[in-house]
């Protein structure tokens, strides 16, 4: 993904958080190839850093991740500043868990049943 366009589309869909970054997952519904973008903020660190944080992303992709990916989806990765110590086995295992949380539906909301106001519980 080059275009800022596509970037906000992303925000759109699911957001799904871990320690080291968060994906935003959104299905265009198209069938097509995946599509990865990257976002290193400033606050993470100066160019060098942030490139370098870049390059073991993509790598980390290109080496295992990429076959938990899903057809016709757009996926951002928000990179944190610890993928940058974290080891390289254990950042490719996050995000292979993170695609594949990806992929599945959303679960169903729960329903949770209330009491009417003013009626204390065990009164019955």
């Amino acid at each position: 993904m080059t275009k800022r366009a596509e970037f906000l589309a992303a925000r759109k869909g699911r957001r799904l958080n871990g320690p080291f970054f968060f994906v935003e997952a959104l299905d265009r519904g198209d069938g097509e190839d995946p599509r990865v973008g990257l976002t290193v903020t400033k606050k993470v660190g100066n160019a060098v850093v942030r490139n370098r944080i870049r390059r073991r992303l993509r790598e980390a992709i290109r080496l295992d991740a990429e076959a938990d990916m899903a057809l016709g989806i757009d996926y951002v990765i928000v990179a944190r500043r610890e993928v940058l110590a974290m080891p390289f086995a254990a950042l490719k295992d996050e995000l292979s868990r993170r695609f594949a949380r990806a992929k599945r539906p959303d679960r169903e909301p729960t329903i949770v049943k209330r009491r009417p106001p003013g009626r204390p519980s065990g009164s019955d």
